[in-house]
Parts: C-alpha cells; structure tokens; sequence
C-alpha cells in the first residue's frame, strides 16, 4: 500500500497558534479545581468556529476525493450551502492514510531509528571493563569502556574491520552495520571472534584488520550453563544434569532424572512460548554454579502428576497437537520443586533435608532466584514458600549433605514477597561465608532491608522510612556499605523516580549517589566499584554514566539524541498526579495529547491498562519514545491516551500494593474513572462521553472487566489474551492474588466475582477481544469462555484470532491496525483507511 509523507503540524516550523501542547501537570499539582471557562462543560462536542472554518477549507480536495457521478449529483442538486455541508461531513466521517502514517511512525520499530545515544548495555570482561553496542543515527558502534582509566573508546576501527571482513567473505559490508550484535576478545585485544549465523565464525584482528574464517564453529547455546572459571558447561539430557569439559568430555552428574521429574527443568507450567515443532526454544537449566566452579545448586522439577492443557497448531492436514503441564487454582495436585546440590569434582550429590515447594513462575533466564551461594562454595541459603505465599522461610542448606536450617520465617496476611517488582531479583543477599545475611521485609508496611547474624538472628534495621527499596545493587563488605535503589524517598520529587543510595550495614551514613531529578537504572561493575547509571524521566532521554562508589560521575558514557525524533512531530507525555478512588490517596500517571492538539476542540479518550499486580501501566517514569502500551502513536489519531498506575500496583506501600487482593475484578479500575474525571477539569478537551479501553493479557481481562462492569464510562474496549478467569489461569498467580479457591455456601467460590464471563449479560459498548491460538501463557480457553456466554445472552461483539501465535503478539502490526481502526470507528465516530498496512520491524 502507498503511504503518504504525513504532515509534520507539531515541528519546529509550524506555525499555527492553537496547536499549542497542554502544560505539564506537576507531580504536585492535584487540585481539581479547573481554570479552563468550558472546564464545566468538558464533554461539550459541538464543533467550533475554528473547526468548521477548516473543514470548509478542505472542500475542493474533499470534492475531488469523491467520486465523479457522486461530486457531479451533488454540484447539480445541492445548493451550494448545502453541498459545503455535504462535504463537511464526508471529511469529518474519514481518516486519511496520512494521519495512519504520522502515526506510525511513532511505533517502537519506527520511533527507535529517531534516536541515538540511547542504549548502553554492558558486557562485562576483564574486570570491571565493558563493551555495549551504541545506537547510532546511522546505525551502530561497538565501545568499550574503562570505568578505572575513565576513557570511552571505538572497539575497533569500524570502517576498516567492515572492509577486512568484506574481503575474506566476499560480501560488501559498512562499518555502521557490521552483521553481529555481540562479539569476544580474544588473543587480549589483538582480535575479536563473532558469529555472523548459527555455525558461521570469523575471527579478525583487530591490529592489522585481517580476518580469518569461516569457521564451521556453533554459537554458544542458550541451553548451557558456564561455570565461573570457564572450565565446565551445564545442561541438561535425557532430565538428568552433565557438565562437560573444555576439551569435550562429558560427565553425567545424575541418573535418576526422569520424564516430568527432571533436574534442572524449565517448569512447563508457564511461558514456555510455544511456537511450533519446528522452532523449539532454547532454555537454560534452573541452576547456579558455586563461585569455586566446585558445586553446582539446581531443582529436581516433579510434573508427573500435574493435569495438563492442549492447544492445536494450525497445519497443512492434521493439527498438530501440542500439551503440557499446568496447574490451575484449587488443583489437588500442582509441580513442586527440590533443591539438590551436586559435586563436580567427587560426583557426589545432596538433596536439602527441606520439604518439597510449590512450583513458581518462570524467569525469562531461568536463573534459580530461590537460592545464593557463600563465598566459600561450603553452603546454600535457600528460600521456601507456602503455596499462597502467606509464608517465606530461609534455610541454610550445608552443601554436602543437604542438612538444612531454619534461618527465619516471614508471614503476613495477604502475600509475602522478597521483592515488589518480579523481574527485579529478590532483595536479600547472604554476606561472606554466611556469618550475616540481608533480608528485604514490607513487616512495617514498606520494603526496607534488615541486617541477620547467620544463625537467624536478628541485627539491626538497615533502611527506614515511608519509601520503599526496590533492589540491592551490590554490598562492599570491606567497608560494610549496602548500595540500592529506592522510590519515593526524595521529598518534591515524583514518587516513582528510582535513585541509587549507600548505607552502613548499621543503618548509618545513609546518602544519595545520583541527585539528578530522573528515573536511575543501576548496573553494578563485577567488583562493585562502579556503577553504570542511565538516567532518564518521560521528556528528558537517557544519560548514562559511570559513577564510582561515592556517587562522583568518573565518565559520561552516552547521552541520548532525539532531535530527528522531534523533528518528525513527537512531543512527549504529560505526568499527572490525581486522587484515587478513596478521594485522598494520589494516584500517577502520562497523558498523551495529539501533536496536533487543539485546545478548542474535544478529543475521546482511550485508557491503555495494565491492572499489575507485578507491574503496573507505567510503573517507570523514564524515556520512551513510543510509550506505554504506543500511546505516542495512538493519540496520533485523534485521542487523548490516558495510563495510571492504580491501586493495587507495585512501587508504593504494601497497603497500596494490596489494593485489591483477593477481589481481582477490582482491576483499579474506580481509581482510573476518578482519575479521568479529575483530569478532565483540568482538561476540558478530554471528552468523557468517549471513552475506550485497551489491554494485552492483564490487560485483556482488565479491560473487558472495565467495559462490562462499568457500561456508563467505558463505552469501546479491544482486549487480547486476557485471563478472563483466573480459575483458568497459572495456578501461582491466582492463588497469591486472589488467594486459595475456597467453595462458598451457595455453590459459589471466591473466584466468581473476578470472572468476566459471569458479567456477559452487562455488555452495551463495543467489545473487540482476540488471542493467539498456541497461547500457552494465557490459554485462549478463557477467551472462548467470554465468547460462549456473550453469545448465550445475545450480545453483539467483534472478535478476531491470530493462529500459531503465543502470548506475545501485542504489536503485530494486524493488531496494532485493528485496535486503532476500531477506536477510531466507534470512538471518533470516522471511518478508517480501508485495510491500512503498517510496516513491521522487520521491514516488511
């Protein structure tokens, strides 16, 4: 499909003086009340001067668009009053292919070209050293960096690197888009070696730029597991646990290992992103090596038992079927994990003297988040949940023998966690030889950090306040100083802005490392002399930089670019701080606002929800260029995109993280309507009789929830792959958040009231659901539960489903299309460009 150059009316150049961007909202700012004379009527839509004048202007184009029998019919029969209102309204029924285009390209595939200097991910070699692959406006460059000699530098001399490699495989290369994204040293730093595909090596010096290859060498597999000094490599066989030697020896370290009740597993039970027979995923075994290279801790995984669940591949012919194991809330039988310790160098095994744990949700490296290592490699310190995650023990598990010991154990009443944000590791840390440990601990209604003796008992507090810590970056046990990262502790800053501290393991000296007013990402080097700082806020892009332990910045490593972004018409969202459902707790959260804003017009609104609990809409006020859930893009269109982090989300107290356990149909959803209507006296262009609705698996549910539960605010709703019913779900997630499946007196349970089906008789809005057929994340079971009753109760809705798709097809371009052609259907009131094809990453 053609697509027109979009008009660019929020660059630099433009000069029309009701364009004009919305103020930004400070953090602070939550009065409700409005400034705006229209603030009392701000769901008012009747087209203004302003808007007519305009839409009278474009009548030739919109003449000549129509066609040639229509346009004649209407010159012929129409008084010219008449025919300018004909006109009028055609304009106003369409979306033109340019508006589709500006928008696009504001996706993240698109938005990224726009911007350089953004990415520093490290890779760490000798030493604290560290390469990353820095994003370029005309490509790409490897630097290395030297945080002791604070020098930044090319790895290489691209240019000529390219030329040497063109040479020796015959094939032209640039050196902005060498054909590898990784690479080693090798012979110190006189060469590196990379993989240009699977089994094809070259090695280059990077001395006199000769390259030699290729070798017919395999790249590293995903399924292997290196020991700290090099020596051996994990995986796994036939469920039973090998190591194998530098020079290709293999030892099989167990032989009991079994069909579902294998060592080192990847739990099925979740994500296992399932795409066909053909493309199987490589999974690194559940384990993590001793700091010796001596012992190796993993799980013996037991599935046996566990009911399992099935999905079709779409195929020429026959289906292909696929199954596997997945326990669902209140099954009597549900995967349990156990901790066992082998000895490479004896051939000697243990298993912890500890009672099997319930199964748990899958990381996506699969490291074994459950145990740690003493520097000696003589212990293991172990965690141990109850299946409703009332209940956290800490054993000390001797490596030997597997004899265990209770160290401590935390309850509560709802869940107990080791950390609020999931794909955070657990806050806690063993010290030493195990003589102390760190514990993270919300027992005071916050996350802070508690200091053990190794025996269990406790030290002293390490952190305090009504903030909480969001991740233990590194301890100098030297100097017996906790560096972390925390939210909320800076007074006049926004709430969700983590920055990098230190403290005495005593609870003295507490200070800020990083006092610029951002969202701080923090990577410790390997000794936790430096630290690798990328700090950004929602309008400000990334400045990374390499601090020392006192916070003093020894470098500037990238300082992002977005110019060519603001060029082609971004303008980034607005923060607000608004008042929750109780009328006093504030809630946060972006506005997107077209680039073309008209502050004499009225926009629908369209809310991208995620309800968490482990995340939440926004959650980190940093850079991005797309947005949450594209809310760039998206507003592009005509709208006004809304996201809050609700209650119920992480990142707050305990008691807000709580929000609504054991009632997830509550969604924080009475927090987003409040919030919409406070915004919406501060911005009397946001219409609230147009209000639309979207989420990807939480917020599938969510917003499907939102729709049927709330008819009178949430008129539109596009929901993908939601969990419908957590009864149908992982059984770890409904059974923390909504708790045990308990039968009520009347034939009911405690999950009736969080599933979406038993509202299907409340729909009156527009429902637009879809889900991927090989969804082993969120089964489209669930979907097809909603559909059944919506049909049973005669109510109209669309739907459409993506074969052969897991869980994460969210942007696709189809999907993105669809979802924007349904809102601006039924929210705008317009028709969209027929079949409008978005470009995809990959380029077509």
């Amino acid at each position: 499909m053609t697509k027109q150059t979009p008009t660019n009316p929020a660059s630099p150049t433009a000069t029309n003086p009701t364009h004009a961007n919305p103020p930004e909202v400070s953090p602070t700012a939550a009065s409700p009340t409005a400034t705006s004379p229209t603030a009392a009527n701000p769901t008012a839509t009747t087209p203004t001067t302003a808007s007519r004048t305009s839409s009278t202007q474009a009548v030739p184009s919109a003449l000549a668009a129509l066609p040639l029998t229509l346009a004649a019919l209407l010159a012929i029969a129409a008084p010219e009053s008449a025919l300018g209102q004909a006109v009028d309204q055609a304009v106003e029924e369409r979306v033109a292919e340019r508006d589709y285009a500006r928008a696009e390209q504001f996706l993240p595939w698109n938005a990224a070209k726009l911007v350089s200097g953004d990415q520093v991910v490290p890779e760490f070699f000798d030493g604290d050293r560290f390469w990353f692959r820095s994003r370029t406006p005309t490509g790409h460059e490897f630097v290395v960096v030297d945080p002791t000699a604070s020098s930044r530098a090319p790895a290489f001399d691209h240019a000529r690197l390219a030329a040497a490699l063109s040479l020796a495989a015959d094939t032209a290369y640039e050196g902005t888009t060498l054909p590898f994204d990784e690479f080693d040293f090798v012979d110190g730093d006189g060469a590196i070696r990379f993989h240009v595909a699977d089994s094809v090596r070259w090695t280059c010096n990077v001395v006199d730029y000769a390259c030699s290859g290729p070798d017919s060498v395999p790249q590293p597999s995903d399924a292997e597991r290196p020991s700290p000094d090099g020596r051996w490599v994990a995986f796994v066989r036939d469920d039973n646990l090998w190591v194998r030697d530098a020079n290709g020896e293999e030892v099989q370290l167990s032989r009991d290992g079994e069909a579902n009740f294998g060592y080192g597993a990847v739990p099925e039970g979740c994500c296992q992103e399932i795409t066909s027979r053909r493309q199987e995923r490589e999974r690194s075994p559940v384990l993590q090596w001793s700091p010796d290279s001596r012992r190796i801790a993993t799980h013996r995984y037991d599935e046996r038992d566990v009911e399992r669940f099935h999905l079709l591949e779409a195929a020429d012919g026959r289906p292909i079927l696929h199954s596997w194991a997945y326990a669902l809330p209140g099954d009597s039988v549900v995967p349990t994990s156990e901790l066992w310790v082998f000895d490479v160098d004896n051939l000697t095994s243990a298993r912890a003297q500890v009672e099997p744990q319930p199964g748990f949700f899958t990381r996506g490296d699969t490291s074994y988040v459950d145990v740690q290592w003493t520097a000696d490699g003589r212990h293991v310190f172990y965690t141990h949940r109850s299946r409703d995650f009332k209940t956290y023990k800490l054993y000390k598990v001797d490596a030997a023998t597997g004899d265990a010991t209770q160290l401590l154990e935390e309850t509560g009443p709802t869940y107990v966690e080791l950390n609020q944000l999931t794909y955070s590791p657990p806050a806690w840390r063993v010290l030493g030889d195990g003589s102390e440990f760190l514990w993270w601990s919300e027992r005071d209604g916050y996350g802070h950090l508690y200091l053990y003796d190794g025996d269990g008992t406790l030290k002293n507090r390490v952190t305090e306040g009504p903030w909480l810590v969001t991740e233990l970056i590194a301890v100098d046990e030297e100097s017996r100083t906790a560096y972390f990262t925390a939210a909320g502790r800076e007074e006049g800053r926004h709430p969700y802005y983590t920055h990098l501290y230190s403290v005495g393991l005593d609870g003295s000296g507490e200070r800020l490392l990083t006092p610029e007013n951002a969202v701080h990402r923090i990577i410790a080097s390997p000794s936790g002399r430096y630290f690798l700082d990328s700090y950004s806020n929602p309008d400000t892009p990334p400045v990374s930089v390499v601090r020392g332990q006192d916070g003093a910045v020894r470098l500037t490593v990238e300082t992002g670019d977005i110019s060519r972004l603001q060029e082609a018409g971004w303008v980034p969202p607005t923060p607000f701080q608004a008042r929750g459902r109780d009328g006093t707790t504030p809630v946060y959260g972006l506005l997107w606002f077209p680039s073309h804003f008209d502050p004499t017009r009225s926009y629908p609104v369209v809310d991208y929800i995620y309800p968490g609990p482990q995340i939440g809409a926004v959650t980190r006020y940093d850079f991005s260029a797309a947005g949450r859930g594209n809310g760039r893009a998206l507003a592009e269109l005509g709208f006004v995109v809304f996201a809050v982090d609700a209650f119920g989300t992480p990142m707050r107290s305990k008691a807000f993280h709580d929000g609504y356990y054991g009632n997830m149909g509550d969604n924080g959803i009475p927090d987003h309507i409040s919030a919409l209507k406070e915004l919406a006296g501060r911005h009397p262009q946001m219409d609230l009789s147009r209000v639309g609705i979207f989420g990807h698996s939480g917020g599938g549910f969510s917003s499907t929830d939102a729709i049927l539960r709330y008819p009178d605010f949430f008129k539109v709703a596009v929901s993908g792959a939601g969990n419908h019913d957590n009864r149908g779900y992982h059984f770890p997630w409904g059974e923390k958040y909504q708790g045990l499946l308990k039968d009520n007196p009347d034939g009911t349970d405690n999950y009736d009231s969080q599933a979406n089906q038993n509202l299907a008789a409340k729909l009156e809005g527009k429902l637009l659901l879809h889900y991927g057929t090989l969804d082993d994340n969120v089964h489209p079971n669930m979907t097809i539960r909603l559909v059944d009753e919506l049909i049973k109760h005669n109510k109209d809705f669309d739907m459409f489903v993506l074969p052969n798709r897991n869980h994460g097809y969210a942007n696709e371009p189809y999907v993105v299309r669809r979802t924007w052609d349904y809102f601006v259907e039924h929210l705008l009131g317009k028709s969209p460009p027929k079949e409008y094809e978005i470009t995809g990453p990959g380029g077509a």
